[in-house]
């Protein structure tokens, strides 16, 4: 495979993973200077128009929020806005109070959850990860047996399906768990030894908590509005839309800052200063996060998780219908089309932010070329670490949604589903939160391996020999695959 050569890269000159000794001989020439360039290149200021639209969202949206929940709280139409609602009214007399402790609820039990997941996963990682990949669908098919005796059809049916395409997403991968266990722990090892990244976890759940106060007490005065369901439906989706933008962008902000501190580690595995994370490491990773790398970090936020998980499913799809032609040719075509935005728009871009301070198209691209050109893309494609953190972010989303809808069944039957649903959400971005601390450290690694594969190896001897071997097996399983496609056509 060629070398590439993207010079604004320290590491920019390798060659094939799979050629291990040359690939170790340059890591040795290249790990000396890498500590240097991760924390003094200059940093500049990109994608500034997405931070500045983020920014202005949020102000808009919390003056919005207000309104809403001032409205309706103590005094029914306190601001006279029914006025301008007089085709939607049903003259509904609900309050904001009614439904605001429901969501604080919901926020509590969120981050209860993600506290509790995050230590059960320290202790006891295997058996969580295998509770996240089993669980899901089972609680997913409960769920809609629940809707449709409530005779709520249509999320019976969304569940239902949901269900269908989990278990379907497991059998598809279920080859590739032992693998990505192994990564998983990796990775939870090292997330342990770096309180520090648990503690900017934690800040930022509070720094959500405070906006989710503001959020819920807009959303609840939405659900106690005069308007009938088809309005309050429609603004719960643009508030629960800003709401996930939002969380997405808090989590890829610890994504950069726990990037850039565990990057860090790894450069200085087996040199003299490695017993000891110099202060200022945590301080610069917030520091590029939250000003220069800021912009980037809003703008992947908006595509990067969509892209991903359609990803996912439809790498699941197609290693199933291979006997299929015509069904595999239209997936194929979903499949080039999705690889191609995630060449644009992928997680790993994340970390090239955290340590070189790129723009997030180019980070993007420059990671998986990396990886393309190294061979790693194969090991990263057979690695499923994010959908299985995103099965356990999912079951903590319904966990809460769950808990607050029953809640809501008994006071308010009419406002069950808007609230649980809502509630729901809330869950996911909390728990998701928690999730984030250990798939940034996924991410490093491999971002490591490609670059420099002696930092692995002096953390871990044992594990690099083990995705060495890995790499190598996927590396020639494609090769297999690719002359039975020449043989045949």
């Amino acid at each position: 495979m060629s070398d590439s050569t993207n010079s604004a890269s320290p590491s920019s000159d390798y060659a094939s993973i799979s050629s291990g000794d040359q690939s170790l001989q340059r890591s040795s020439r290249r790990s000396g200077e890498g500590t240097r360039a991760i924390v003094r290149e200059s940093r500049h200021w990109h994608d500034i128009f997405w931070s500045a639209i983020f920014v202005i969202h949020l102000i808009c949206l919390g003056f919005v929020l207000a309104v809403l929940g001032l409205n309706r709280f103590r005094i029914s139409d306190r601001l006279n806005i029914d006025r301008y609602t007089q085709g939607f009214l049903e003259n509904h007399k609900g309050l904001t109070e009614d439904y605001w402790p429901l969501y604080a609820v919901a926020g509590g039990i969120g981050v209860f959850i993600s506290w509790v997941w995050s230590l059960l996963l320290g202790s006891y990682a295997n058996e969580m990860m295998k509770v996240s990949v089993h669980i899901l669908t089972t609680y997913l098919a409960v769920v809609s047996v629940l809707c449709f005796w409530c005779r709520q059809f249509f999320w019976g049916g969304a569940f239902a399906i949901g269900a269908l395409l989990q278990f379907l997403y497991v059998v598809s991968v279920i080859d590739r768990l032992p693998f990505t266990m192994l990564v998983l722990r990796k990775a939870l090892k090292l997330v342990w030894g770096l309180p520090k990244v648990i503690m900017v976890a934690h800040a930022f759940t509070v720094f959500m908590l405070l906006w989710m106060s503001l959020w819920s007490f807009g959303a609840s005065g939405v659900v106690a509005s005069s308007m009938g369901d088809e309005g309050r439906w429609w603004l719960l989706v643009v508030l629960s839309v800003s709401l996930f933008w939002t969380g997405a962008v808090l989590c890829n902000t610890v994504h950069v800052i726990v990037s850039g501190m565990v990057f860090h580690v790894l450069f200085q595995c087996g040199q003299e200063e490695s017993s000891s994370l110099p202060p200022s490491t945590l301080v610069e990773s917030l520091r590029y996060a939250v000003t220069t790398s800021f912009g980037s970090i809003c703008y992947g936020s908006l595509f990067t998780a969509a892209i991903r998980t359609l990803r996912w499913e439809i790498r699941g799809v197609r290693s199933k219908i291979c006997g299929n032609e015509c069904l595999l040719c239209c997936v194929d075509f979903l499949f080039h089309l999705v690889e191609t935005l995630v060449r644009f728009f992928n997680k790993y871009a994340y970390v090239q932010i955290a340590v070189y301070g790129k723009g997030f198209n180019r980070s993007a691209r420059d990671a998986w070329e990396l990886f393309q050109s190294t061979g790693v893309e194969a090991l990263v494609a057979y690695d499923c670490s994010g959908a299985v953190l995103l099965m356990g972010t999912i079951f903590g989303g319904l966990i809460t949604g769950s808990c607050i809808g029953i809640w809501a069944w008994i006071k308010y039957s009419d406002r069950v589903i808007m609230v649980g649903s809502t509630a729901m959400l809330m869950g996911m971005v909390l728990v998701g939160l928690g999730m984030v601390v250990v798939e940034s450290a996924v991410t490093s690694i491999y971002i490591c391996f490609a670059e420099d594969p002696l930092l692995i190896q002096r953390w871990d001897a044992d594990f690099f020999t083990e995705m060495s071997e890995m790499l190598h097996r996927r590396l020639q399983h494609r090769s297999a695959r690719a002359r039975e496609v020449l043989t045949t056509a």
